[in-house]
């Protein structure tokens, strides 16, 4: 009895190496119409319906079983070997050697019962192995069916992918297939190799019918306190040009006070990633590293800037080597007085010029509330800029542009302002109603010849909104300064409670002398000689599905429309509406090519038709030129156990050899536990 007892445990232990190699070490219950044992044979027969399951659920079904004690050899009729719970190998018939676990004219599927009307997807074959070692599934003749082998979708000689307990494995991942602009149809094919948990790449080879193969590579690396990522991409066209891209993001934790980013993003030329479908309307490209330290009271950010220019016709130039920007704020000196410490060092280099630029700037911050809940902040500052040009072009104080200018130059800027704000509170029913006036007078020295001196630095786009009210200094960047005394005011109101937001502003500008003529008639940027244009915001949000805001300016002499975005959401999920709208009355920077409106309209709708089935669209209609700039959709399928989607893109762009077009790409995988392959 001892003996037998013992005999059975030891088989008991292989039915876990029998079931794939599933949970081996639990205990394991056996029920069948009829179980014999031989204990001269050492085998055990079963007859009838038989099933085997651990302690974790997962399940043998079968018919007419015969086992050895050493799992040397095994075999049964119409098994079922269950991976999951709804993961399983069905089969006409089953036999076991070492390792491998053979079943002939077997079906798998990881979709068992996932619809009312059968299982979604099923691989049939000839003979589907399964060995435990590799943990790896080999089917030979696979056909691919949907919905209980009634829709054949393709068939393959052979195929193999790893079973469900493998977490990551090497091996080739589905294909999809899309159209291109002028180069025919593109067939990727991605290899996924997998290095440790940690480290693992994707390469992809996609073959073009009208050009030569695209080879594509993503790299993934996470360490500690690191993570390390770069795509990339290489043709040979036939052309015989070698045509490139790289993207590279490495992100290092050195400490909890420091962290350091090093990023490159470079191609063969400029219209290459738009032609193989890598371009994201993106104007240049940005490589360089970034070191950032931060403490308690302060920061201290060094980068560096390498750029290659994608548009077409004028464009800024320049790399910035380097950028090092430092604050340092001390705790409060008396009340909640606080001294604030900045330093700036640049450098510009270009094709045939550079400039160094330092800035220090040193500014008490003392804010009060008095009686009546009125707030009153001081501020004074004392800034000392000093350039180093070689042949750079700058201003010369008289509105003109000296070109090729070599020496130094530098200026001292002191500067202060008094702000007053009166915040005022009713709550009424569950809301609560802020209306706060608010003013700031600015104080600073006016002086023409310092207001501008470096032509193009970093001050590129300068115009008035919303954002730019009650800022120490309204212009982009550091080098253009405000010219002269000035002063802001406004006044917003918020309504707010559980559920809703609502917030309104609008204010105005001053300038007490003369505004600097080169930058109020560039652009028509909203700055005047006294009176400013009127800049405001509308916004609402009911903090679920709704999402409303408006940016404005109108003309301060005739209230005419100069400038307005407007965004709109609209829904949850994947079922949405959103609206974008952007008119403005001029160019927005001093690199536009043409001195024209910018008026365009971005839409996108999404609509979830069933609980697996939804659309997307996504529009770009340019209303100035009458013309569709861009739009794309698409149809997705999720179920659980597979996805699948057709997409397409519109692109009317012309860029030198590049001429847009429609492009369309299919997209299927499987899921397996809620893995895709």
């Amino acid at each position: 009895m001892k003996y037998l007892i013992s005999s059975l445990l030891g088989l008991f232990v292989f039915y876990g190496a029998f079931a794939l190699g599933v949970d081996m070490n639990a205990p394991k219950t056996i029920k069948s119409d009829k179980i014999e044992y031989d204990l001269k044979s050492e085998e055990m027969k079963t007859a009838g319906n038989t099933e085997i399951t651990n302690t974790t659920g997962q399940t043998i079904k079968l018919n007419n079983a015969t086992f050895a004690k050493d799992a040397s050899f095994a075999s049964a009729d119409d098994i079922e070997l269950w991976l999951g719970s709804n993961v399983y190998i069905q089969a006409e018939e089953i036999t076991r050697k070492t390792n491998e676990t053979i079943a002939k004219h077997a079906i798998f599927t990881a979709c068992d019962k996932c619809d009312t009307f059968g299982n979604a997807w099923e691989i049939s074959g000839n003979k589907i192995i399964h060995d435990a070692s590799e943990k790896m599934l080999y089917f030979h003749n696979a056909i691919f069916w949907l919905y209980n082998d009634n829709i054949p979708v393709f068939w393959l000689p052979y195929y193999e992918m790893p079973d469900p307990s493998v977490k990551y494995k090497t091996g080739l991942l589905m294909p999809s297939i899309n159209s291109t602009n002028g180069m025919g149809a593109q067939i990727n094919v991605p290899v996924y190799v997998n290095i440790s948990d940690t480290h693992d790449l994707t390469t992809t080879f996609s073959f073009l019918t009208k050009e030569n193969p695209l080879f594509q590579l993503e790299h993934r690396l996470n360490l500690n306190h690191s993570e390390f990522r770069t795509n990339s991409s290489f043709t040979h066209n036939k052309d015989g040009d070698n045509r490139w891209h790289v993207y590279n993001a490495d992100t290092i934790e050195m400490g909890e006070n420091a962290r350091a980013f090093v990023y490159v993003q470079r191609t063969s030329d400029k219209t290459y990633l738009q032609k193989y479908g890598f371009y994201e309307n993106q104007p240049y490209l940005d490589s360089g590293a970034k070191v950032e330290l931060f403490g308690q009271n302060g920061y201290i950010v060094a980068d560096a800037h390498i750029f290659q220019e994608l548009r077409v016709g004028p464009a800024p130039s320049g790399n910035i080597l380097p950028n090092i920007r430092g604050v340092y704020q001390t705790n409060p000196l008396f009340a909640e007085t606080f001294l604030q410490i900045n330093g700036d060092v640049l450098s510009v280099i270009g094709s045939d010029y550079s400039n160094q630029r330092f800035v220090g700037e040193g500014r008490i911050v003392s804010p009060w509330t008095l009686w009546g809940g009125n707030r009153l902040t001081f501020s004074v500052a004392s800034r000392y800029d000093i350039y180093n040009f070689d042949n750079t072009a700058v201003y010369d104080g008289n509105g003109t542009i000296q070109d090729s200018y070599h020496g130094i130059k530098s200026r001292f800027l002191p500067n202060g302002y008094i702000e007053w704000a009166l915040p005022l509170f009713d709550v009424d029913n569950n809301w609560t109603y802020i209306l706060e006036p608010r003013a700031r007078l600015t104080i600073m020295e006016h002086a023409d010849s310092k207001s501008v001196f470096a032509y193009l630095n970093d001050s590129a786009g300068r115009f008035l909104s919303d954002t730019t009210l009650f800022s120490n200094n309204r212009y982009a960047g550091l080098d253009v300064w405000e010219n002269g005394n000035f002063a802001d005011y406004g006044v917003q109101w918020i309504a707010f409670n559980q559920n809703h937001n609502f917030e309104i502003f609008l204010g105005q500008t001053y300038d007490f002398k003369k505004h600097n003529r080169e930058l109020s008639d560039f652009n028509d940027n909203g700055f005047r000689e006294d009176f400013s244009d009127y800049v405001g915001r509308i916004a609402y949000s009911n903090n679920k599905n709704i999402q409303l805001s408006t940016r404005f300016r109108f003309d301060r002499k005739d209230i005419s429309l100069r400038h307005m975005e407007n965004d709109i959401y609209l829904g949850s999920g994947n079922t949405y509406l959103t609206f974008g709208h952007i008119w403005d009355s001029s160019p927005l920077d001093i690199y536009s090519l043409e001195d024209k409106d910018t008026h365009e309209i971005m839409a996108g709708a999404g609509l979830q038709i069933t609980n697996r089935i939804n659309i997307k669209e996504y529009v770009i209609y340019n209303l100035y030129e009458h013309l569709w700039q861009s739009h794309s959709g698409g149809i997705y399928y999720n179920h659980p156990c597979y996805y699948l989607a057709l997409e397409y893109k519109r692109d009317n762009s012309i860029r030198e050899d590049y001429v847009g077009g429609t492009t369309f790409q299919f997209r299927f995988g499987i899921s397996i536990n809620g893995k895709h392959y």
